[in-house]
């Protein structure tokens, strides 16, 4: 597999947002994977197919005790078939394991998370700002977390289990068709049943499993709300009011999560009894073979083993169905919330700043709602012009920045920059082109270094001191220590001791 960072930029904006429908929306997130996904997948049905080469060697070798003497077992003719069987069960077997687990967990569970994270936060990144303003970012966090794992273990899964799970199914129907052609037919039955049982169950699964992801994401948001505005839940003393909010969160969340585990509990008990009734049909069936001369002991052997080990599977495979049936009800509940475009139309050009005269004509824009924001505005700002701009709290102001900025278009008229159109220009050329200082106070929890020089990243580090010291915070800077004993401009703002 490629480098994560090589798959991601792989994915353009320009391709449109990810699909609003479950397939075409995990081909998009996982697209660059797919081979080697595909690779896993064939390793880990090699692995399956060893459960039904063992219990045919198995056979063979119960046959051969019963048709030599004592004595003759371990006479010349016999060695290539019992060197063969240790050859498999210590050296092929094994490998074959070995090889797919390494697959999985090597290359495929380590890569598929972050690609698909990466993925799902440029392109959260890119959404407008009204996208943020209409949630949580605990929530959108969530979501993105969310999708993003879950789909890891759908794909782990899938290739863990699936793959795995029908090679062994094939392998067990050419095992007992070889014993008797009725035991092909009772087995069909069986997994008729079973796939009934699968059919009317996981659907269900996949629907609560959505309902539970949903509720749990607001708790998450609840709680990252509450935390990020601590001082203001403080000052206001509304820490009970948080609490009840939180308790009433976890209430619903409860109730979901209580309607999923009686509906699992449920399948769980009648996935045993079906599973049950597999060896007792498959050994029977045999038994009834050998007695009209059919089958041999071996053949009583190698289909209990494989009776008994699809059985096995069955509970293993139905539990890990129930669990990819969930993992998609929570990537079709971030999927809504993570998909759908909020976003501006990019312009083609870079911006050019010649004298920086800015025209406000006839701009309108009231947040998509009937009142508020701003109306009728004619302005023009010459170059080199300082403008003080003075109104009521909600007069506007902040939201003639915001549309200087791009983060809204105007419902109506034009802005300009040396007579350019905003919407024709890049919005990251627009945004570096303009400084602005906001009247809330905004850190990263990251180094005061790494702070400082997020407007300039790359400003050298005297250019960096230089700032600090011009803003009269260099000595106040120098004399920091985080909690894990990173001191001065290396010292994270989060994290103050």
């Amino acid at each position: 597999m490629r480098r994560i960072g090589d798959l991601i930029d792989a994915f353009r904006p320009a391709d449109g947002p990810p699909p609003d429908q479950l397939w075409p929306f995990m081909r998009w997130a996982l697209s660059g994977a797919w081979r080697v996904l595909m690779l896993a997948g064939v390793l880990s049905a090699v692995a399956g197919a060893m459960e039904s080469i063992t219990a045919v060697i198995l056979g063979w070798v119960i046959d051969l005790a019963n048709s030599s003497a004592r004595a003759e077992f371990f006479d010349a003719q016999n060695w290539p078939l019992l060197i063969g069987a240790v050859v498999f069960f210590l050296i092929v077997r094994p490998l074959a394991f070995a090889v797919s687990s390494t697959a999985n967990s090597v290359v495929v569970g380590p890569n598929v998370m972050p690609l698909v994270l990466g993925r799902l936060n440029r392109w959260t990144l890119g959404q407008g700002i009204g996208f943020f303003d209409d949630d949580f970012a605990g929530r959108i966090a969530q979501k993105q977390l969310q999708v993003s794992n879950s789909l890891t273990e759908v794909a782990v899964e899938v290739i863990n289990v699936v793959a795995f799970a029908l090679a062994s199914l094939l392998g067990a129907l050419v095992v007992l068709g070889a014993i008797d052609g009725w035991m092909v037919l009772v087995f069909a039955v069986w997994l008729l049943a079973y796939g009934a049982l699968i059919r009317f169950f996981l659907p269900r699964i996949r629907a609560r499993a959505a309902a539970r992801a949903g509720a749990r994401a607001q708790v998450t948001g609840q709680l990252v709300d509450a935390i990020t505005n601590i001082r203001t839940v403080k000052l206001f003393a509304h820490g009970k009011r948080e609490d009840g909010a939180l308790i009433g969160e976890l209430g619903r969340f409860r109730e979901v999560a209580l309607g999923f585990g009686r509906l699992a509990a449920g399948f769980r008990f009648l996935l045993m009894v079906i599973a049950g009734a597999l060896p007792v049909l498959m050994v029977g069936g045999a038994i009834i073979a050998w007695q009209a001369g059919g089958a041999t002991a071996g053949d009583i052997v190698a289909a209990g083993v494989v009776s008994i080990r699809v059985a096995q599977m069955t509970g293993w495979v139905s539990f890990s169905l129930m669990g990819i049936y969930a993992h998609i009800g929570e990537v079709e509940d971030g999927m809504r919330t993570l998909a759908p475009p909020v976003r501006l139309r990019d312009g083609a050009r870079a911006l050019e700043v010649t004298t920086g005269g800015i025209v406000f004509d006839d701009v309108s824009f009231a947040y998509g709602r009937d009142s508020g924001g701003v109306a009728d505005i004619a302005l023009s700002v010459r170059p080199g012009e300082k403008l003080g701009i003075v109104g009521a709290s909600g007069a506007g102001k902040s939201t003639l920045v915001a549309l200087l900025l791009r983060l809204y278009d105007p419902e109506r008229g034009t802005i300009t920059i040396d007579g350019q159109d905003l919407r024709d220009v890049s919005l990251h050329s627009l945004r570096r082109a303009i400084g602005m200082v906001t009247q809330e106070t905004a850190l990263f929890n990251r180094s005061a270094r790494e702070n400082i020089l997020y407007g300039q990243p790359d400003a050298s580090e005297e250019e960096m001191r230089a700032a600090a010291r011009k803003a009269e915070a260099g000595e106040f800077i120098e004399g920091l220590e985080d909690g894990a004993g990173r001191k001065g401009y290396g010292a994270h703002l989060g994290e103050r001791g």
